[in-house]
């Protein structure tokens, strides 16, 4: 991979924004597919993914149909990253990981989606998994 491997460079989310929504705790076992397939945070929402336990690999994508990322981010227990509005995504975890995401909004957005799931990406990628090794 030519990506940037990075641990914890963050985009600064506005000081005047505020958390519209937080998600429950996930782990290996009860994390949603579209966290592990392409996605993007919504126009007008920060992503701010919180590691409690254990490590969150970030992968960002130059756009939607990119299947190599451009940036990986390593987040490991009690460290966060963040993902800008309409950046393409997708996370993957260690076996132990636990974690939440805090979405972040300027103004009241309604019951506005905070994400949007990849059309051409339904799947993980699977060149961007270990793979095991043949004996």
């Amino acid at each position: 991979m030519s990506s940037d491997t990075q641990t914890n460079p963050n985009p600064v989310i506005p000081s005047h924004w505020k958390i519209k929504r937080s998600t429950h705790f996930f782990t290996k076992d009860k994390v949603p597919n579209a966290l592990l397939t392409h996605h993007n945070t919504a126009e007008g929402v920060y992503g701010q993914i919180c590691v409690m336990q254990g490590t969150v690999t970030f992968y960002g994508f130059a756009d939607e149909a990119a299947t190599e990322p451009e940036k990986i981010i390593i987040i490991n227990a009690g460290q966060f990253a963040v993902s800008p509005p309409q950046y393409w995504h997708r996370v993957e975890l260690s076996d132990d990981a636990q974690f939440n995401i805090n979405f972040w909004t300027e103004g009241d957005t309604g019951n506005k989606s905070m994400f949007n799931s990849s059309k051409i990406h339904s799947k993980p990628i699977e060149k961007l998994f270990d793979k095991p090794e043949e004996s």
